[in-house]
């Protein structure tokens, strides 16, 4: 494994890191509310930022996320680029790459999806009927979805003519829907600890595009590596909030830092950041390569949780009394991180479907996602690949 990031890849982190730090103030973030920094959002977009996730791979994302986690920047650039940009570049037919990637890259089109937590199957069931799908069912909360004008959304597909999944063959596709426009789709505002724009999403018949078979498992992983790598951030920003602090702050004559017990929760801290780190980009690098990553990715998904807490509660705690107002910056990188840690799930759930995947030698967790870059890798280390 070779986690240096190439060229295009720092010169994307970079550049996002430059744009983010700009705009991304903390003077700006409180007059927000929990909207979406349409300003911030038009800047990244133009710059190209959203758009170069198709050349710069997983891992490039998980390293523009990390900057916009440092920020806590309100766009909904993980949730565009996991649940539009790769899953319909991957697996949309040619017409709907045609119609929808332009208008994802540039901004016009945000996407999100409506995919169900750990230990938990998809409440909406897809009916096929007069030569279209229907969709229908409640996902209480999606991210930014009163900013969405497409949702990815994950079905059990049932019998011709049946509801309620009375029927349903257990199969689970995605299909593209467009709460803004499609008969059916309702959006009603949903307040999360993070301000994400989030919202509760009901479909009564709602039509939906489908994608090809086999798009939920990969998509889902790579969303989960996508916010794991936000998560990094939020942390690695919470931790450098309270060591400036501690540094400045003195008490009895001395900086907060050279006791010993506040350095010892740092380290705690910075080594929890560290994993959240490395286990993502592990996982990121494995999507680019096209080799088996499912575990991979909920591993990522479990540090961010399980040590993501730990982080964004020892942040605001080595601020002291401080720490508690809510107007300080420092606040909210905790509210992100424990909206990070309440959407990837409870880490028991991730640990239970992580062993559920390591316990059975015949999951699709060893299987190559297809059209990766396993395909343009040398013939025998492709073919070896394909063994697996």
């Amino acid at each position: 494994m070779d986690f240096t990031p190439t060229e295009e890849q720092t010169a994307a982190r970079d550049l996002a890191a430059d744009i983010l730090t700009d705009l991304s103030t903390h003077e700006r973030l409180s007059a927000l509310g929990d909207g979406t920094d349409a300003e911030l959002w038009k800047a990244l977009c133009a710059a190209g930022i959203p758009g170069a996730t198709e050349d710069i791979g997983l891992l490039g994302l998980a390293l523009v996320l990390e900057e916009q986690g440092r920020t806590t920047a309100q766009v909904p650039l993980a949730a565009t680029c996991a649940y539009g940009l790769l899953p319909v570049g991957m697996y949309g037919s040619e017409g709907t790459r045609e119609r929808l990637l332009p208008a994802l890259r540039d901004g016009t089109a945000v996407a999100t999806g409506a995919f169900p937590l750990p230990g938990r199957r998809s409440a909406v069931t897809a009916v096929e009927r007069d030569g279209g799908w229907r969709l229908s069912g409640t996902v209480p909360m999606v991210p930014w979805l009163r900013e969405a004008t497409h949702v990815l959304v994950p079905a059990r597909c049932a019998a011709d003519g049946t509801e309620g999944g009375e029927g349903a063959d257990g199969t689970v596709r995605c299909f593209l829907v467009e709460p803004v426009e499609s008969l059916g789709a309702g959006v009603t505002a949903v307040a999360t600890t993070a301000p994400w724009s989030a919202g509760r999403l009901v479909l009564e018949s709602a039509p939906g595009e489908p994608l090809a078979d086999g798009a939920y498992e990969p998509t889902l992983a790579r969303a989960r590596t996508a916010f794991a790598a936000l998560q990094a951030g939020v942390c690695a920003g919470s931790l450098t909030r309270a060591v400036a602090y501690t540094c400045e702050r003195e008490q009895f004559g001395r900086p907060l830092s050279t006791n010993q017990g506040v350095q010892l929760r740092a380290a705690d801290a910075h080594m929890d950041t560290e994993a959240i780190r490395v286990t993502t980009y592990e996982a990121a690098w494995r999507h680019d390569r096209g080799l088996p990553a499912r575990t991979h990715s909920l591993t990522a998904a479990w540090w961010a949780a399980e040590a993501g807490r730990r982080v964004v509660h020892a942040g605001q705690h080595l601020h002291g009394g401080i720490g508690a107002d809510l107007d300080h910056p420092v606040h909210r990188h905790f509210l992100w991180g424990r909206q990070l840690d309440a959407y990837l799930g409870a880490p028991g759930q991730l640990l239970a479907e992580l062993g559920g995947l390591l316990a059975d030698p015949g999951t699709d967790a060893e299987r190559l996602d297809p059209g990766t870059e396993a395909e343009r890798l040398p013939g025998t280390e492709a073919e070896r690949l394909e063994e697996k």
